[in-house]
């Protein structure tokens, strides 16, 4: 770096750089550290000197200097006067022309005491300053010519400043461009004596590369003035074309706009396609603007319309969606064309909830006011208690009943009634617990003072007594009459209950020796004690139990013995009632049977079958699987045959058939006298069953057969007059056969086989014998 005379100096650790916008900072070559503020090595002495100075410099917006004292924090626009002296002080005296270079014939040149510099560019100053020198010119003898002083052209400068724009005018002039190296620079000026007015290269370089920077910030700065004006011209023009929309593409404008003067006032396309882009940006954003105002402008008024309809809290959407679609504002408006189904929605949803708060809030308020008013209902109940409780009323032991004919009336008790919560009742006992948890401090002073008097209260014990006994003492001395005579009722109380307690358990006692005693007697065995027995006969056998000897009379004894007495004596009746009522069952038996056998016998004289239809009005069951049903039917279909031939003939029933009845009433009258009434009973509800079953699974019952008269059943079609004549063939060779067995010996009755047939209503197998 260079001193104020111009002379270099030794080279520092910081150089000056300037960054792209053209500001100037300082770079450390040694420690790679930048920084902004001027480090002190670079500052000149009038720096040095300012640098402890509290004034500092500056520049307004408008270029105008001023100076703020940073000390007393105070500004003004005049250079203050200690400013000035320091400023003065540091200005170096001027210096005295240097002395001109004398050239000597025959001798050496004195030439300026500055040192050479070994520049590139200080070849051109040794140049100047040598072409400025006049040298003395030889005479024919040799002889130097008389010598003369050169004058120096060199620009001087007061400030670095000064220099420094001088210098960059002098590139201006020069007509320097930023692209230009600084041996280009250099060359195209280098002849100037503004050159020299920054004596220092380094400054030289410096300026130029700051003047560059300015120069490339003014181009840039007229490229955007001329954009900006082209773009207002294109957008002007791209106006003028209404039929160019936000959403127009460049390939289709293109051919609309080229004609236009602003389209070739530039020949850049990509420059004109951006400006394009722009005005079509623009133009969707203002009609995204208007599509939110007209956007807007329905939500708004849907809301209205929304608040015009009467909705309810809990309306439903799809309710509501109907309602809003045939209204007719909303549909004849072509403005709600622009909101869609989920605006709607949401606008519904809003009104919604605006009726829910709405309705929560009204809620809320209505319950916050009950509530209030059962408060109040509760409070003016609790003052109505007080009030009983000072006249005496409540107190402890204190009983509703008592209590409700006073307050039944007031409207302070109504105003409670029916509302939730607390009730009169549950307020009432609170305040006779309190009552009670007070009488029960006072109770245990009452239990000391009895404890230490040594007084018990009995049966027998009287209120004079306990309360002059409580007025002895200083505990219970203050104590009220009505408050102790509520404590000596419930001791009293208390001991009463324990004495009752205490002779039922007594009498619990004496009831167990006597049933002891009971049971002792009940299992003696020689001799046994029974219905007729005495106690004189019985007493000598239990004198010596222990049992007898534990019941303390002989009352208590005897009642004992009369309780096994009656206890033999109430068995004997019942057995003799259950001998007397078998009797009266064998009976009604043997009638049913007479009965039945009656009954069975006109049916066979009658010609009809055995079944017996069921009972009117008696509900009938789903006939089980049987699987004896073959069998059963095939006996049933011979049994119609043969009745069938002697309806035919009018003759009486075969005598196989009557000797196999006959047989079959004896053995059940000989099986009936086996069974008991139960076993027949249940007999009987069996065949019933039996017999019912029969006629519902037999395809040739009732309901085929016809009563023609004269005792008979005939079959319809072909079953009786209509016959075949193979039918009727195989009837002669049955008769035939039946005569033949009816010269022989009658048979043995036939036995039936014991079969298996349904049982009781539980579904159980009964097996018949």
């Amino acid at each position: 770096m260079s001193g104020t005379n111009g002379i270099a100096g030794p080279p520092g650790l910081w150089s000056e750089a300037r960054n792209a916008e053209g500001r100037v900072y300082y770079y450390n070559t040694q420690t790679k550290a930048t920084q902004w503020t001027k480090p002190v090595e670079l500052m000149s002495v009038a720096e040095r000197a300012l640098l402890d100075q509290p004034w500092k410099e500056y520049t307004a917006e408008g270029g105008r200097k001023y100076w703020y004292n940073a000390e007393t924090k105070s500004s003004s626009w005049e250079m203050p006067e200690v400013y000035k002296n320091a400023l003065a002080q540091t200005q170096p005296p001027s210096l005295p022309a240097a002395p001109a270079q004398q050239f000597v014939a025959g001798g050496t040149a004195s030439f300026s005491s500055y040192p050479q510099q070994r520049d590139r560019d200080d070849y051109g100053e040794r140049a100047g300053t040598d072409r400025q020198i006049g040298y003395g010119q030889n005479d024919t003898n040799g002889l130097r010519a008389p010598t003369f002083q050169a004058q120096s052209t060199d620009p001087d400068y007061s400030t670095f400043e000064e220099g420094e724009a001088a210098f960059i005018k002098l590139l201006r002039r020069a007509n320097v461009q930023p692209d230009w190296t600084w041996e280009q620079t250099m060359r195209a000026t280098i002849k100037d004596p503004q050159y020299r007015a920054l004596k220092d290269p380094k400054d030289r370089k410096a300026a130029f590369e700051k003047y560059a920077v300015e120069v490339r910030l003014h181009e840039k700065d007229r490229a955007k003035e001329r954009l900006a004006k082209l773009r207002a011209d294109f957008g002007t023009m791209l106006k003028s074309h209404p039929e160019i929309k936000h959403y127009t593409r460049w390939k289709t404008a293109r051919p609309i706009i080229e004609r236009e003067t602003i389209f070739r006032s530039t020949n850049d396309d990509t420059e004109r396609r951006q400006l394009f882009e722009e005005y079509i940006i623009e133009l969707k954003k203002s009609n995204v603007e208007r599509e939110a105002i007209t956007r807007k402008s329905a939500m708004d008024e849907l809301v209205s319309i929304l608040k015009g309809l009467d909705l309810e809290p809990y309306t439903r959407w799809s309710e509501a969606h109907s309602i809003i679609q045939s209204h007719e504002r909303f549909s004849t408006d072509d403005k709600f064309q622009t909101l869609s189904k989920s605006d709607i929605l949401t606008a519904f949803e809003n009104h919604i909830k605006s009726l829910e708060r709405t309705f929560n809030d009204e809620r809320q308020r209505e319950k916050t006011s009950k509530a209030r008013k059962e408060r109040l209902n509760r409070d003016r109940f609790l003052d109505l208690l007080q009030e009983l409780k000072v006249a005496g009323k409540v107190k402890a032991g204190a009983k509703w009943m008592n209590i409700l004919p006073e307050i039944e009336s007031d409207t302070r008790y109504t105003a409670l009634l029916g509302q939730p919560g607390s009730t009169p009742l549950d307020l009432f006992w609170d305040l006779v617990e309190d009552e009670e948890r007070a009488l029960r401090l006072v109770r245990n002073d009452v239990y000391d003072v009895l404890e230490d008097k040594r007084f018990e209260i009995t049966p027998k014990s009287t209120l004079p007594e306990f309360l002059e006994l409580m007025s002895t003492d200083r505990r219970t001395g203050p104590i009220p009459k009505d408050t102790l005579s509520l404590i000596f009722d419930r001791l009293l109380e208390k001991v009463m209950r324990r004495a009752e307690e205490d002779k039922h358990a007594s009498e619990r006692h004496q009831r167990r020796l006597i049933d002891a005693l009971r049971s002792k007697i009940k299992h003696l065995d020689n001799p046994p004690v029974h219905a007729s027995s005495s106690w004189d006969s019985i007493r000598p056998q239990i004198s010596n139990l222990e049992e007898y000897k534990a019941l303390e009379s002989d009352d208590l004894r005897r009642q004992a013995f009369d309780k096994v007495i009656r206890r033999l004596k109430e068995k004997e009746d019942d057995v003799d009632k259950e001998r007397e009522k078998d009797r009266g069952a064998k009976r009604d038996h043997r009638e049913r049977d007479k009965d039945r056998d009656r009954e069975r016998d006109r049916d066979i004289r009658n010609g009809h079958s055995e079944r017996r239809r069921e009972p009117k009005g008696r509900a009938s069951r789903t006939p089980e699987p049987d699987a004896y049903e073959a069998d059963r039917r095939k006996a049933m279909a011979d049994r119609e045959r043969q009745y069938r031939k002697s309806s035919t003939t009018g003759l009486s029933p075969p005598r196989e058939r009557a000797e196999r009845d006959r047989h079959e009433r004896i053995s059940s009258r000989h099986a009936e006298g086996r069974l008991g009434g139960y076993d027949r009973d249940r007999r009987d509800r069996e065949e019933e069953r039996e017999r019912l079953y029969r006629t519902r699974g037999d395809p040739r019952g009732s309901r085929d057969e016809l009563d023609y008269g004269g005792g008979g059943r005939r079959r319809r079609g072909g079953d009786s007059d209509g016959e075949s004549v193979g039918s009727r063939k195989r009837a002669r060779r049955e008769k035939s056969e039946g005569l033949k067995r009816k010269s022989r010996t009658p048979p043995p009755p036939v036995k039936e086989e014991i079969a298996v047939h349904s049982g009781s209503e539980e579904g159980e197998m009964v097996e018949e014998e």
